[in-house]
């Protein structure tokens, strides 16, 4: 399959010295492509390219034109999880690196919940191995599309840092026992393991990898934001709650999706036989 061309926009967000961290671009109406793009450091996450991920994915998400966003990145890897050079790095600070180690993860932990809470669904398109938070990052996003070749890997216990911030996304995503399979063998996963166990949702070709990504984004984009924004809260809502709340809370977003103008078009729509016309 040939992959769309794209028309890239200025980053939202530069390293000084480093260039650029993460690109935008949208190859057609209703998508988006946020792009890690710094495949000399692994797409490593270092405060800066979290922020620059932040800072993009804020612009995505208000952005009444984008309907749905791909997560891509450039290089052989998808995303190396965070900098250990710069942690290390911190070492030397008078307080052995506590301020910035924890800066660091409420930071990344803060931008893994704004993947939650952004409205538009956001697609991983993982070309390479996700390691560590890369592997969160890749858990956290609402949808992934791997290469038959990518792996997946929570390496921490092996270097005496158990991945636990990338637990939380993990253990959210496949069962438990295997969550903790990876979390305590620290061993890679191959891409058909990963889709078998929960956490990918199709594993195509390399080549493919963005193209199929973009036509998921596409087929999302054709439904009315207002309704699939309205999904996603509640999916990520109830899926935390005890059944009968869930229902509960579930049946009073049901009543209220019902009162919206797309239910009603497309309700109508599906009864006369035509095709509907939601609101832009």
């Amino acid at each position: 399959m040939t992959e769309p061309s794209r028309h890239a926009e200025p980053s939202p967000a530069k390293d000084a010295g480093h260039g650029d961290l993460v690109g935008i671009e949208r190859p057609e109406h209703g998508v988006a492509v946020l792009t890690l793009a710094q495949p000399q450091t692994r797409n490593s996450l270092s405060l800066a390219m979290i922020e620059a991920l932040r800072v993009g994915l804020a612009t995505l998400s208000a952005d009444t034109a984008v309907s749905a966003i791909v997560l891509a990145a450039q290089g052989s890897v998808f995303c190396a999880g965070h900098d250990l050079k710069e942690l290390t790095s911190h070492r030397a600070d008078a307080d052995a690196g506590r301020a910035f180690y924890r800066q660091t993860m409420q930071r990344c932990a803060t931008l893994m919940q704004e993947i939650v809470a952004c409205p538009k669904p956001v697609i991983a398109a993982v070309q390479g191995t996700a390691t560590a938070a890369g592997c969160q990052l890749v858990a956290t996003c609402d949808l992934a599309i791997a290469a038959e070749s990518a792996l997946f890997c929570t390496p921490g216990v092996n270097i005496g840092l158990f991945c636990s911030t990338p637990m939380v996304g993990l253990s959210r995503n496949v069962p438990r026992k295997r969550a903790m399979e990876l979390l305590l063998l620290g061993e890679m996963l191959p891409a058909e393991e990963a889709a078998a166990w929960g956490l990918v949702n199709r594993v195509v070709a390399r080549e493919d990898v963005l193209t199929e990504a973009l036509a998921m984004a596409r087929k999302i984009a054709a439904k009315p934001a207002a309704t699939v924004a309205v999904g996603k809260r509640a999916f990520y809502t109830q899926v935390e709650q005890p059944l009968a709340e869930a229902y509960d809370f579930a049946a009073d977003v049901m009543v209220q999706n019902m009162l919206h103008a797309d239910a009603e078009e497309g309700i109508s729509a599906f009864i006369e036989k035509r095709t509907p016309q939601w609101n832009a």
